[in-house]
Parts: C-alpha cells; structure tokens; sequence
C-alpha cells in the first residue's frame, strides 16, 4: 500500500510540472489563437538563467527566481510577441506551427550560444550547461524530507512544486474567468477584429497573454529543472506531454487542464511501477504520453461546430503569377536547372555535388509536404517516420535476399500503407490537433515499432548499396543529381496534374469549404485519404534513396522530430509550390557546411532557424511567394505609371479647349439642422489592389437616421467599415470634427462609434452576459438591458454561438441601448431574420435616435429602411450617386440605386 502511495504521491509532484506547462499553453492559445510549441523552449530558457544565476553568480534563490520567473519570462515573451505572435494571430495554422516550431529550436540555442560567448569571448565566470547536472529548483536548502507513511517520502522540493503550480492554476482561472483582463483576453480569441470593435485593444490583450503565459512556463522551467537538468530535448519532451494535459481540457479549460496534467503524472508512475507486460514492449513505458494524447485526441479533438452566423474557409493566397505567360513563369526555374547541371557537369567537384545531391533528396522527401499540407492544407509531423519506415522496411526486405527494386517497392508501399493508417484520425481532426495527432503517431513509430530489433537490426541497421542504371551506377554524384532531378521532375508532373483533375478540384473544395464540397457530393474521406498515401509513397521513396545513398539505415537516422524541422524548412520557403520544397532540400544540405566556414558554434544555424520563422510571421506564404508579390507589384506600378502618363495626354488637349472639369458640388446643410456627427469626405479606398469606394462624401447627423441603399457590390459595407475601423487609402473621416482616420479601431469604439457589423456581431464562445460585459462593465446596466429586453435575460449564462440569430442581432445592438454611442452603424442589421424581429430591432433604432444618437443603416431591404431614414444616399459603383430628405425618394431614383439605371436629377 506504501508503495502505491508514493507512486501517487511522486506521480502527482511529475504532474503538478505538467499542469502547470498545460496551463500556461492553454492561456495562450485561449488568448490569442496561437498554440505556442516553443512553450517549453520559454521554461528552458529561464531554467538556464535561474540555474546561471544562482550557480555561476551566486545569487541567492529568493532573488534569482523571482527575477527569471517574474521580470526575464514575461520580458521574453513580451519580445517573442513584438517580432512573431503578433503576425501570427491572423495568419494560418500552418505558420503558426511552423514559426513556433523554429523557435522551439532556435531559443535553447540562443541561449547555450550566449553562455558560450560569455564564457569563451568575455571569460565569464559562468557553469557551461553541460555541468548543470545539479541545477536546483525553489525549495529551501537543506532539503527536508517527511515520512508520512511507513515508507513513504515527501521532501520540501515536491511540497513547493505542488504549492507553487496549485496557486499559478488557481489564480490563472480566476483571472481568466472573473476580470475585465481575461474577459477581454478571450474577446480576441473569439473574434479579434470584434473585440477591436467594441473597444478592446486586442494588441495589447495579446501581448498581456503572451507575457502572463512566458511567466507560466518560466515557473514551470524552474520547478522541472531538478529533475529534468539543463537538457533542451527534455523539456521539448516535457512540452508534449503538457500538450496531452491541455488536450483533456480542451485547450480552454484551466481546471480540467490542471487536473488532466496532475493524472498523466500519476498515470505514467504506476505505469513505470506496475505495468510488467510493458517490459515485453521495447519503449511502451516512455510512450504513455503519446499513447494518451492520441487517443485524447482522438474523443476530445472533433472540431467545434460552426457557430450560427459564421462560415469557414480557406482561401487560397493570391497567385502573382497568373498574369504572366507559361513560359516566363518558367523560365527562372529552367535557367536554374540548366545553371546546375552544367555546373554538375564542368566545375563541381565530387564533395560539392554530393552535398547538392543530399539536398534533392531531401527535396524529394519535402514534396510530400507539398501534396498533404500545401494542397491539402493538412499539417502531418509524421513524414519523417513515413521515410524511415519505408528505408527499414527496403533493408528488412534487402536484408533477407530478394532483389533491389522489390525491397523498393515494399518500402514505399509500406509508406503508403502507414499513410492511409495516418488518414484515419485525419477524417475527423484538422489544423494543429490533427498536427499533434501525427506528431503523437511518429513518436511512437520511433519509440516502439523502431525499437523492435527483428525490424530494425538493433543498432546495426540495414546495408542498401548503390544500384546500377546500366551505363552508370549512384556511387557518382552526378548520376545521383541527375536520377533525382528526374524523380523530382515527375513528382511535380504528378502534382500539376493532380491541381488540375477532378480529384485536385475535389481536394481544393474540401480544403477550402468542407461543408459546401459535402453538399455537392464530394467525399471528404476519399480526398484526404488520396493525399496522405500519396505524401507518405513520396517521402517514403525520398526515404529509401536517402538510405541507398548513404549505404544503410538504421532506426536512429531519420528520428520524428526531424518532421518539425523539415516542415518548417519547406513552408519558409513555400509549401505549396514544388519549387518551395526543392529550395529548402538544397538550402538545408548546404547550411550547416556554409556556416562551418564562418563559425565553429553549433548554435548559430539553429539561431537563424528561429529568424526564419520570424520571417515567417510576417509572410506566412513563404520565400518564393514573397519574392513574386514584390515582382508583381513593380509590374503594376509600372502599369499605372504607363496609364498616368497616358491619361495625362488625352487630358491636355482637353485642358487646352477649356472644357470644364466636373466637380461634385458640396451638401448645404438647411439653418438649425443638427451638426454632422460623422462624416466622410472623398474617401477612397478598397481591398489590396481593388477600389471599392471612389471618392464618397456622406454625412450622419446626430438624432437623425441616413439609410445607405444600393445593389450588391455597390460598396456599401465597405463605407460602414470605413467609418468604422478602417483606414482608407484617400480621404478623411470626421467624428464631431476631428479626424479619426488613422485611428485603430478599438480607439474609434472607444470615442463614441458603434459597428454592428453584417452577420451577427457577437462572440460565439462568450455567454450572452460576458458578451454584454465587454461594452458594458457596471452590472447594473446590464440589468437595465435585460429589463428592456427581458427574452434575452433566461438566457445570460448561454454561449452566443447557441442563440438564434434574432437573439444575437438584439445582444449585437442590445449594449447601445443602455449606453448609447454617437453614431451606430448598422450593416445589413435584418439580414436572415424574421420579420417581428426586424420590426423589433428598427423600434430600437427609432429609441436611439430619439436619444440623440447619429445611424448610419445599410440595408437591401428598402422599404424597412426608408419607413425609418430621415436621409437617404444612394450608392452605385463606390460612389454616392445621390443623397437627400427621405420624401424626395420616388420609385426612378430607387430603379437607378438598384437596376442601375441614370436617375433623372441624380449627382
């Protein structure tokens, strides 16, 4: 019984480590949408300092930790979101892993290169890491130790870790849950460009959570670092199994994580105690983690459903290719292959082309990231375990006396086979849970199925030699670049057909609007089962010529977390061109003998691993897509140089022969009409390189209501967020007099607007109280709101997502009731909704205008609009083509807004 109880009793210390890692990455992702895998690279880096300053320095504890938890952990994570997270809140969930990704690597080695530079340039006296063995945690020293029970022992260390983390956790829920700081926190989360417009400034609640969460996992650091040592792989190691803690609670959940993290500790003790069969399966017992966190995954990682109001996509990045001809869109690629080979052929010597060689082989591998994650938009951490699966099984298959090609051919279909197993999960995970999912399934490829020495011939491995072509076989290099090239040269033959077949558009539709490609009879399940076979065939081919090349494999060649870095490799260069994957193979061959010439730290590749994922953040398309867009753009500013040019000459003449310029003339305002509180004056703006408004002039006065009518694509929503939060290109908005136009957002709400936007304006994640609460702190005005509006009040503790979508027009414009803004802009506010609810909701807008409050309402509906409207401006092509009282609309000047037609009269 003794012995169970310290099991538990350790197990729970082990866990309380875990809980609190989870915690802090729940906060983070819950805050900003981000899921940090550096997280772990945050708590080594403080444990280094906390172990550099109480060690090498001297400093005595209640100091040191304080300082590297509390000042150095936030500061870094304050920095990380200043250069990275920052971009990476609006960008894709393949930037956001693959950026984190490079810092998991990059910030152990910025700080072991720092330690090296002090100790070996500046002569600092300071511990190298590899004498850290006995870093110390928080605890008081000497440490005291407890008997509780019979043989039972608890020592002072494990009471102020399990302290520590119970408090960090506890506190961390209320904050979230109970204060304005964690409301406004999860606001972002929700819909950041939401919160933005109800005040928030979620910049600013970003780089809190950032702080808050870098905190976290400092402490965490500094409380594992006795056990674990100064051993970034382990806290890497550490990361994951807190990952499986933040799973159970959904990555939202504080007090489940908590207890989630407290269990896999407990778990994996009587694992380690009890579970004698696991001494039969050769790595079960280090596996639990992932054993646990794929199958957390897979009860617990269905996506949420989409909340009412909202819709999903996955929109292609913009191609700034397509307006150039097939061929000068290849030609940069066929000089280059030309350049190589003749270079292959004439000035390479045999060391330098087999570099180049070792890189298209890895290019080839990195084509299979080309297919899953660039077409498929799928993020799969298992390529690497499908490459060395395929090489060990080619050398099992080699190894027992049948011929070359068939070994071959067995190892790719082994690849293939494990892809389609790897599909499975795909079916109903996506994004970073599916990433976690394959990442889980390759850790145990490498820890169990690897081990097995009957499949991988222990530590000796494989012999694969060299193979012949007849003529010539692949111990020269030149043939090896040359076979590579051709296999790489198919590859991408097979992908552009693949885009360009029924299955490619299939595949494209399920990426881009699952629901949609499901209504029209497109089998999700077959497209991402045709894609993870296809990707695993083509690393594993990429995995059996790396072993031929190389002479043998065995299990430790191609280890899964080489997946993160060949991931990241590939999608800084462009992961959804073959171009971007033939880059990065040759980039990453020849980095490391690069860098060999110009220092002897091992570090300093890894640094700039992290500055690419830097870029990264900024340009989430990667390298090659960058470089296109900047070539693009010259190409249009050349273009509208050349038409500037040539408008300016047909003007001249005109200009010459006097003819008048045509002018909008300016609104006369009538004696006592209320002053505009909102005005617009010649804005101009649009959406990258399209104009959507050209030069509007529109006018809100207070306690008066303007509708803003116009067909579809007239421009209307654009002028709301104009007016609302965005900045126009040309122009000037005007509240009360003073421009706002280079205003945020979140400042603009702050003054006095109020956008409702189309849909519906609510955070779907929030309860209908927290939802009110972010315009509305004081409870009492809460109450008042539910008083006015008594149907929403039985439903304040529902989450918005799951009310109807009258109920979350009402809670969208339920706040502005109580404290009313200057102006409200409502953007197709009855859009979907049943007719008492639209007469419900104009009766609101007839209250604020009697209080004094400025509308703006779009609306298609005209009649609903024109019953309520003191003005009326008609919009056609991003321009207001008239504007005046309500009783001078007749039925010509409602043809010409919506038909289109030349309204008699109209300016």
């Amino acid at each position: 019984m003794s012995e169970l109880v310290g099991y538990v009793l350790s197990g729970l210390v082990t866990g309380a480590v875990f809980a609190l890692m989870a915690s802090g990455l729940t906060l983070s992702y819950a805050a900003t949408g981000v899921f940090n895998f550096a997280h772990g690279a945050v708590g080594f880096l403080t444990a280094l300092l906390f172990f550099e300053l109480t060690t090498g320095l001297g400093w005595p504890v209640w100091i040191a930790g304080p300082f590297a938890i509390l000042v150095f952990a936030p500061l870094l994570g304050y920095l990380l979101h200043r250069l990275m997270f920052r971009g990476l809140a609006t960008a894709g969930e393949t930037a956001q892993i693959v950026a984190t990704i490079g810092l998991t690597i990059a910030l152990p080695a910025l700080g072991l290169w720092t330690v090296d530079v002090l100790v070996g340039t500046f002569g600092a006296d300071l511990p190298r890491v590899t004498e850290g063995a006995a870093a110390r945690g928080l605890g008081p020293r000497p440490v005291e130790t407890w008997h509780p029970i019979g043989g039972v022992t608890i020592d002072s260390d494990q009471l102020v870790t399990f302290a520590l983390a119970l408090a960090a956790a506890a506190g961390l829920w209320v904050l979230m849950r109970h204060t304005p700081f964690g409301l406004r926190m999860r606001a972002t989360v929700d819909r950041r460009w939401l919160a933005t417009l109800r005040g928030v400034d979620a910049d600013a609640a970003s780089a809190q959570a950032w702080m808050l969460s870098s905190g976290l996992a400092g402490l965490a650091g500094v409380l594992a670092v006795p056990a674990l040592g100064l051993d970034s792989n382990a806290f890497t190691v550490l990361l994951f199994a807190s990952a499986t803690a933040a799973v159970f609670g959904r990555l939202q959940s504080i007090p489940i994580t908590f207890a989630a993290g407290l269990g896999l500790g407990v778990v994996q003790n009587l694992v380690a105690g009890y579970a004698d069969f696991a001494e039969k399966v050769t790595g079960f017992r280090t596996a639990v983690p992932a054993i646990l966190l794929f199958a957390g995954l897979l009860v617990l990682g269905r996506a949420r459903g989409r909340a009412a109001g909202t819709i999903a996509e996955d929109a292609p990045p913009p191609d700034y290719l397509a307006d150039l001809p097939r061929w000068r869109r290849a030609l940069p690629w066929s000089l280059s292959l030309a350049a190589l080979l003749v270079w292959t052929f004439t000035l390479g010597d045999d060391y330098w082309v087999g570099l180049i060689a070792q890189g298209l082989v890895l290019a080839l591998i990195f084509c299979s990231f080309v297919v899953v994650t660039g077409i498929g938009g799928m993020v799969n951490l298992a390529q690497a375990s499908f490459a060395a699966l395929a090489a060990l099984t080619a050398g099992l298959v080699f190894g027992k006396g049948l011929p070359f090609p068939l070994a071959v051919a067995a190892g790719v279909l082994a690849a293939v086979a494990a892809g389609v197993l790897v599909a499975l999960p795909a079916l109903r995970l996506g994004g970073r849970v599916l990433a976690l999912a394959t990442l889980a399934l390759a850790l145990l490829a490498d820890q169990v199925l690897f081990q097995i020495d009957a499949f991988s011939n222990g530590t000796v491995g494989w012999k694969l030699p060299a193979f012949s072509l007849g003529f010539t076989d692949t111990n020269d290099p030149r043939t090896r670049v040359v076979l590579l090239l051709a296999v790489i040269g198919a590859v991408a033959l097979l992908v552009r057909n693949l885009e360009r077949s029924a299955s490619g558009r299939a595949i494209l539709a399920v990426r881009s609007a699952p629901t949609a490609a499901r209504s029209v009879g497109i089998s999700a399940t077959r497209a991402k089962i045709t894609l993870f076979a296809l990707a695993s065939g083509i690393a594993g081919l990429g995995g059996v010529l790396h072993a031929t090349f190389n002479g043998q494999i065995t299990a430790t060649d191609l280890p899964a977390l080489t997946g993160f870095v060949w991931l990241a490799v590939v999608v800084l260069q462009g992961v959804r061109r073959i171009g971007g994957a033939v880059l990065g193979g040759v980039i990453m061959a020849l980095t490391p003998e690069v860098l060999d010439n110009v220092t002897d730290s091992e570090y300093v590749g890894m640094i700039l691993f992290g500055l690419g994922g830097m870029i990264l953040a900024r340009h989430p398309d990667g390298v090659l897509a960058q470089f296109a867009e900047q070539r693009y753009r010259r190409r249009k500013r050349r273009e509208r140089l050349a038409r500037a040019e040539a408008d300016a000459e047909t003007a001249a003449p005109a200009a010459a022969a006097g003819e008048p310029a045509v002018r909008a003339a300016p609104r006369e305002e009538a004696d006592g009409a209320p002053p505009d509180v909102l005005r617009l004056e010649g804005v101009v703006a649009g959406y990258g390189d399209a104009t959507v408004l050209r030069g509007v002039d529109l006018a809100v006065p207070a306690g008066r209501v303007v509708a803003l009518l116009g067909a579809n694509g007239a421009g209307k929503s654009t002028a709301c967020a104009v007016a609302g939060s965005m900045t126009p290109a040309a122009g000037r908005v005007l509240l009360e007099g003073r421009d706002i136009t280079a205003w945020p957002a979140h400042r603009r709400a702050r003054a006095g607007i109020y956008l409702a936007p189309e849909g519906r304006g609510v955070f779907p994640s929030l309860t209908l109280e927290e939802n009110l609460t972010t315009w509305l702190p004081d409870a009492a005005d809460r109450e008042r709101v539910y008083e006015r509006l008594p149907n929403l009040a039985g439903r304040r503790t529902v989450a918005a997502g799951a009310l109807s979508g009258g109920e979350q027009q009402l809670l969208a414009l339920a706040p502005a009731l109580v404290r009313p803004p200057r102006v409200l802009i409502a953007d197709e506010p009855s859009l979907g909704l049943a007719p008492l609810v639209v007469e419900q909701i104009f009766e609101l807008f007839g209250e604020l205008r009697d209080r004094g409050v400025g509308l703006l309402v779009v609306e298609e509906k005209a009649s609903e609009a024109l019953a309520l409207a003191d003005t009326v401006a008609f919009m056609r092509l991003g321009r207001i083509s008239w504007q005046g009282p309500r009783a001078e609309v007749d039925d010509d000047r409602l043809a010409a807004a919506y038909l289109g037609l030349a309204a008699e009269g109209a300016q």
